[in-house]
């Protein structure tokens, strides 16, 4: 892994898992909870959403072996006493963090087609090598980073999104049932991720975003 690349994928991590997280407090304002506003966690400061390891060592040791790179942030909080319909908006809610991150894939997607690949036409050579090289590897990354944290995200175990969007689509007695396994959900997506099990969800989920953001 080449040190160009680490540089140039700090600010799209960042700016992913921040949007991703400020989404989900969001959403939750908009449907009744201001737990996340009250607790000042409804800002794109990424200092506020910051976790040591799911926002730092991790996407950087990712970095580092060449794998797929995800992370994480300290989680919004979110109180669906709060919400008129607690499962319905609580799934919302937790649906919001992949939904942004399919479109600030599609976002970086059109600043690159349409913005930096025309610009750096015009202009010298040195001065795309230096400038333009970087900037286009940091879109690319973006569309990465983004496209792989929302398919990740929604593998369908809570506290994930995905897990807790299905609880809000099962029928009320067996999402009751399957809430019971957040607290060891960490552990279950670790087991998974180890046995390479995780892949077999998250690729072809992240193949299907990425041919989705290709249309634009």
């Amino acid at each position: 892994m080449d040190i160009q690349r680490i540089v140039v994928s700090v600010l799209p991590i960042l700016i992913a898992i921040t949007f991703h997280e400020v989404s989900h407090g969001f959403v939750a304002h908009k449907l009744g909870d201001p737990t996340a506003k009250l607790t000042g966690r409804l800002t794109l400061n990424p200092l506020a959403h910051i976790d040591l390891v799911g926002t730092v060592i991790m996407p950087f040791m990712l970095l580092l072996l060449g794998l797929p790179v995800f992370g994480y942030a300290k989680p919004v909080p979110i109180n669906p006493m709060n919400f008129r319909d607690p499962k319905r908006d609580m799934a919302i809610s937790a649906a919001a963090g992949p939904v942004t991150n399919i479109l600030l894939a599609i976002v970086s997607l059109l600043i690159l087609k349409f913005f930096v690949l025309p610009v750096s036409i015009f202009l010298p050579k040195g001065i795309g090598t230096v400038f333009v090289e970087p900037l286009t590897l940091m879109f690319v990354v973006s569309i990465q980073i983004n496209v792989f944290l929302a398919a990740f995200n929604l593998i369908p175990i809570p506290p994930l999104d995905g897990g807790r969007v299905l609880v809000g689509l099962l029928p009320h007695e067996y999402a009751v049932s399957y809430s019971k396994i957040e607290p060891y959900g960490f552990l279950i997506v670790i087991v998974l991720i180890a046995t390479g099990i995780a892949g077999y969800f998250v690729i072809p989920l992240a193949n299907l975003f990425l041919a989705i953001v290709k249309l634009f």
